[in-house]
């Protein structure tokens, strides 16, 4: 197959890519239950869970192109010149749908949107949508935030109340700041007030890695620290680093090879006045910490970006070919445990833990704190479809990790 596809993002969630069985299965039951409903005078949800990289989003994009072809051809009912949206709150991601709408003939970048903007239009206009499918779900906001002009209390609350049916996907370990702050039971106090179902996607699409290093990651990201077998990275290149800069010296070699191979890290280096940028500094290794990308083109697919860190805020929901992690200085060797936790003194990214009234309890607040910082190391452990390199800050837990 042509790299140069195959690194392109609008492929990876092309709305005509092969499906599996089970995404096909998946597919085929959101249709039924949309059949179900579309002429129903309450609202219905159907929601889909799955961790990072089990293929979540190249079915909604599937679905989507079905129902606005369905809806724009006026042929096929219940379907028909039905009013439908699909929601995304991270700006990468909705850059690359709008990207495929403009190649394709049924779908239109306006049929795109963030959250925060299609609430705030519904409360103006009032008009009632559909069909909503909502992708990265566990992005929503769930209190206000001037910042992103949403004044409700919830922006899932928000959605279903200007549309029929709402189609979303839900992963909360991808759930990374307190404002948008979810967990299963809390989206449940709102979903099972109204007709719903819910799926759950098993396979891992991304890495093409042996089911133990997937285990090793959950695990890792949860405290534990786990041996593991040679042939679990017998198809996989997967790699504990002694030295930041022999590690981005490896993934620039993958890049030139490969393609889309990038360097990420977590929070934990302070903001400093150097040419009005954030650096990561670890030894001799320096490049500046990309939190925020202001081009159309996705950050993962700009060549510069090699030169550069990505962050959750650039490849959460990305596929890269090789990936290099920073664990930063937050995340730490706990001797007490032969384990691994986060150190919240040291985390510098002011945006992930904003106040809010209902998370008062400190014992709870830190625990969910903790649990946030380790939900952005899941996500940036599992951009690799086939490599993992990772180089940790602390030298207790970089020791720790060269005897797994």
């Amino acid at each position: 197959m042509n790299s140069t596809k195959v690194n392109d993002a609008r492929y990876k969630l092309s709305p005509f890519k092969h499906l599996t069985a089970e995404q096909l299965n998946l597919k085929n039951k959101i249709m039924t239950f949309i059949s179900a409903h579309i002429n129903k005078s309450n609202h219905a949800i159907f929601t889909i869970y799955g961790e990072a990289g089990t293929g979540k989003s190249v079915v909604l994009s599937q679905i989507f192109n079905d129902l606005q072809t369905a809806s724009r051809s006026g042929s096929e009912k219940p379907l028909a010149k039905t009013k439908n949206i699909f929601l995304v709150n991270h700006p990468e991601i909705l850059k690359i749908y709008q990207e495929i709408a403009g190649d394709q003939p049924n779908l239109y970048k306006k049929d795109f949107d963030r959250p925060t903007t299609f609430i705030n239009r519904r409360n103006k206009d009032q008009v009632i949508y559909d069909i909503a499918v909502i992708d990265e779900a566990h992005l929503l906001l769930s209190r206000p935030d001037r910042y992103n002009n949403f004044d409700q209390q919830n922006q899932l609350a928000e959605i279903i109340k200007y549309s029929k049916i709402v189609i979303l996907v839900f992963d909360e370990n991808q759930v990374l700041k307190t404002k948008s702050y979810w967990d299963r039971q809390r989206l449940n106090q709102i979903v099972q007030t109204y007709p719903h179902k819910n799926y759950v996607l098993h396979d891992q699409f991304r890495m093409q890695v042996d089911s133990q290093l997937i285990t090793w990651i959950d695990d890792f990201t949860h405290g534990k620290i786990d041996s593991l077998s040679k042939q679990c990275a017998d198809h996989f290149d997967f790699r504990v680093m002694n030295d930041a800069n022999d590690m981005y010296q490896l993934i620039k070699k993958q890049n030139q090879k490969f393609g889309l191979s990038r360097i990420v890290s977590t929070t934990g280096y302070p903001s400093k006045l150097d040419g009005g940028k954030h650096y990561i500094v670890e030894g001799n290794f320096k490049l500046p910490w990309d939190q925020y990308n202001y081009s159309r083109q996705a950050w993962a697919e700009k060549p510069k970006t090699i030169n550069e860190v990505g962050s959750i805020y650039t490849v959460q929901g990305f596929d890269l070919n090789y990936v290099g992690v920073i664990l930063g200085p937050p995340i730490e060797y706990d001797p007490r445990t032969d384990g691994v936790t986060v150190n919240l003194d040291k985390v510098t990214d002011s945006e992930i833990f904003k106040k809010r009234a209902d998370l008062s309890n400190p014992v709870e607040l830190t625990k969910i704190k903790k649990r946030l910082i380790m939900n952005t190391l899941n996500v940036l452990l599992k951009r690799g479809v086939h490599g993992l390199y990772i180089y940790a800050s602390q030298p207790a837990l970089r020791k720790r990790l060269a005897q797994i």
